[in-house]
């Protein structure tokens, strides 16, 4: 009899709710023809960031990086954004979009790195250096925004870096393995560093990242700037241990383009390629299914981040029928912090993301 009721229970009627978030819901054909109905019925389009669950970014209409998506979203024609992201990224959706929608999957996705600095610790850092410009990472909370000078992204960290007067001292914030990576490009010895970090980009050590370099001498190295390896994959091509034309640090956004440009030469050569990849391992599924013909493998395959992995097929079913979470900026931390954002826009070279 239990297994008869259990039959023809709803698929919402099967959601459940715990600490790790919402499940009892698979991603079948019944739930995706349900998404994309529910989707289409609230004129809403659906966004997952590259570190989502396959299934998710799978059921998207648009997957990418944070930043990316945001401006997506301030050009789509629908009236209501699903962020499947974590929550840092849905308020920038919503500084960029304040006449729309937006809502998270599960409030609850948080950012180990976004919460490495707060609005009050950032205001006690600019009065201790008076007439310094604060430079913050797109991995940020609005709030934190509100209080920067510019935005930056991975990918454009060293321009943003570069284009203001050296002899002006600089703030940059929250991850201290990006910062490092723009002071070593830059030169600038007037840049000081916040001690932020990503729990699982930090979390991928040099160690790992020697050892598979050493056990796959032909592969190629991507290494996100925020990885804890990122000076060890500089330092192996620096010393001739591994090719340095081989050694690159991206985005993921810049993942993806050189996912496409490895993919473009097997076509051409007919050669196989490895590449072992250190970022979230979410970010596997997009290189894939960019470059099919070619080996990607995780540096660390245990770099999974809890938050990311929150929005599940349940909690983004929960979303669209209950229309629930709802993300808000208020209007004026919202003003503050998209002037940052624009003025990262206007020294060019946003995309790439984080």
């Amino acid at each position: 009899m239990a297994a008869a009721v259990g039959a023809t229970m709803t698929l919402t009627e099967r959601i459940t709710d715990g600490p790790s978030g919402y499940s009892g819901v698979e991603a079948t054909p019944e739930w995706a023809a349900e998404i994309k109905r529910l989707a289409r019925e609230r004129n809403a389009t659906i966004l997952a960031h590259n570190y989502q669950l396959p299934e998710i970014q799978d059921i998207a209409d648009h997957v990418g990086d944070s930043l990316a998506l945001s401006r997506i979203a301030a050009e789509a024609p629908e009236d209501t954004i699903v962020f499947c992201g974590v929550h840092f990224m849905a308020e920038t959706a919503k500084i960029l979009s304040p006449e729309k929608t937006v809502l998270i999957p599960d409030q609850r996705a948080g950012c180990s790195l976004a919460d490495s600095i707060t609005a009050e610790e950032l205001r006690d850092w600019k009065a201790d250096h008076p007439g310094a410009l604060v430079v913050s990472y797109v991995n940020t909370t609005a709030a934190v925004k509100a209080l920067t000078d510019i935005c930056c992204t991975s990918s454009n960290a060293v321009d943003v870096v570069a284009s203001i007067d050296p002899d002006r001292e600089v703030l940059f914030l929250p991850d201290q393995f990006l910062g490092a990576h723009v002071k070593r490009v830059t030169g600038r010895e007037n840049m000081h560093i916040w001690m932020g970090e990503c729990h699982v980009h930090a979390g991928i050590n040099g160690d790992e990242l020697n050892e598979q370099a050493r056990t796959h001498p032909d592969a190629e190295l991507f290494v996100h700037p925020e990885c804890g390896c990122a000076t060890s994959a500089l330092y192996l091509a620096g010393a001739g241990e591994f090719p340095a034309d081989r050694v690159h640090i991206l985005s993921t956004g810049g993942m993806i383009d050189a996912a496409k440009a490895a993919a473009a030469r097997n076509a051409k050569n007919g050669s196989a390629n490895q590449v072992l990849v250190a970022t979230e391992v979410g970010m596997l599924h997009q290189l894939r299914k960019a470059a099919p013909g070619i080996d990607f493998q995780a540096v660390n395959d245990r770099a999974s981040c809890q938050y990311m992995k929150m929005i599940t097929p349940a909690a983004l079913l929960r979303c669209l029928v209950e229309n629930r979470d709802e993300v808000h900026v208020d209007a004026e931390t919202a003003a503050l912090a998209r002037n940052s954002v624009q003025r990262m826009i206007e020294i060019g070279n946003p995309g790439g993301g984080e």
